[in-house]
């Protein structure tokens, strides 16, 4: 079975101990540190980058790295002069930033440009979920789903599903991409910058670390153009809502301790919470007000046996798809178990491959109105469905952490 999921990227929740309160593993940037790319393709991992003046510049117009970013980087062996000129290059399977306090993702301006996003890889190649994968089954799975073929989002794609977009990292195999919402942040109504996606499209697991210059693009490729028409195309095309990159990352502990780059143990606590800054610079408007909308978040969702149906969006980029176009897939969901001590997962039938990773998971609740209730976390070798976990007190602690550490901003 296939697994949607970047090489390298944990699968598998981070085992809690039972019986105890979950260890959230909270990541955040600690200064706003702004990188310019100098090459003419600010893309090309082999460009130097230089600093450039920004919020935290000295009066000399030089870049002045906080103290607090600079003893984290020295308690990994980074020197901050060659952090500052390109070192966010360099990648160590050995040497990553690895632990909850251990994220820094500093906005490197221009370094997603249209070339670089169009390219991002299929995170999912070869990996998947096999039958063994599933053998710590409760007794609860039901029967396997039909599937359902993806169907195309009609363009514009914001006029449809505007809280939608794709997740770009840097991971040691090259740069992955998967899926994303912008949800509602309960400490800022209206004017939310949380986003959300799976824990395995920020944090490696339990045999690497964070992934490196993640950043959300809202209603990229909002055109709905194919990746032979999206050539030569310009930044403000793929990319018409900005780059907002984040500056502070919330995964499950459960997902640190034991992710796997393969297989589906641990997938029902794989989810993540992002918050967000545009690269650009603030203008005073947040995420949601940006582009029109944020979605609620269901920690309490109903059971599988009475939600009607659930529809998954995502940009699946594993063949036939190209990466480049918005799809979903709508089904009644089924319950799926992977470990006797793990939450059951929800189950629909859908065609979407690898790319489609974190994608949002939408049903709507008793009032009728939507609400994400969960995201595309795995799926079978060979396309025909997809699992995601269902929301619980674990999620709404990430969830909560998140808001809380911005809510006197």
């Amino acid at each position: 079975m296939r697994s949607i999921r970047p090489p390298f990227a944990a699968r598998r929740g981070r085992g809690a101990r039972r019986g105890t309160s979950p260890v959230l593993a909270a990541v955040g940037l600690t200064a706003a540190l702004a990188l310019t790319a100098t090459a003419c393709n600010s893309g090309d991992d082999n460009a130097d980058a230089k600093s450039s003046a920004s919020a935290s510049a000295s009066s000399d117009g030089k870049i002045k790295i906080p103290d607090d970013l600079k003893d984290k980087l020295k308690e990994h062996g980074f020197d901050v002069d060659k952090w500052k000129n390109g070192a966010w290059k360099n990648w160590d399977r050995d040497d990553w930033l690895r632990e909850a306090d251990d994220f820094i993702n500093p906005i490197i301006k221009g370094l997603w440009d249209p070339e670089r996003m169009r390219g991002a890889d299929d995170p999912d190649k070869n990996k998947g979920v096999d039958d063994a994968d599933l053998s710590g089954d409760q007794g609860v799975t039901d029967p396997e789903p039909a599937p359902v073929t993806a169907r195309a989002v009609k363009p514009a794609y914001h006029a449809g599903v505007p809280e939608s977009g794709k997740v770009f990292f840097d991971s040691p195999e090259g740069t992955m991409v998967c899926s994303a919402t912008v949800v509602e942040d309960p400490a800022h109504p209206g004017k939310s910058n949380l986003v959300w996606t799976a824990g395995h499209c920020v944090h490696a697991g339990k045999k690497g670390g964070w992934y490196r210059n993640i950043a959300f693009v809202p209603s990229y490729n909002d055109a709905g153009k194919t990746a032979a028409q999206l050539q030569n195309a310009p930044r403000e095309e793929v990319a018409p809502y900005g780059v907002w990159w984040s500056d502070w990352a919330q995964t499950s502990d459960q997902w640190i301790e034991q992710g796997g780059s393969t297989g589906g143990q641990g997938a029902s606590y794989d989810f993540a919470v992002l918050h967000v800054t545009p690269e650009k610079g603030s203008d005073g408007k947040s995420l949601e007000e940006t582009v029109g909308s944020a979605l609620p978040v269901n920690f309490n969702a109903p059971a599988v046996t009475k939600v009607s149906s659930i529809t998954a969006t995502g940009y699946p980029a594993a063949p036939p798809f190209e990466g480049q176009q918005m799809f979903q897939c709508t089904d009644k969901p089924g319950r799926l178990s992977i470990a006797q001590a793990d939450p059951t997962m929800y189950r629909i039938g859908c065609t979407m491959t690898g790319g489609s990773s974190g994608g949002g998971w939408v049903a709507a609740g008793s009032d009728g109105k939507r609400a994400l209730v969960s995201n595309t976390s795995i799926g079978p070798v060979k396309s025909g469905w997809l699992a995601g976990p269902r929301l619980g007190p674990v999620a709404k602690g990430v969830y909560d952490s998140v808001s809380g550490k911005f809510a006197g901003r």
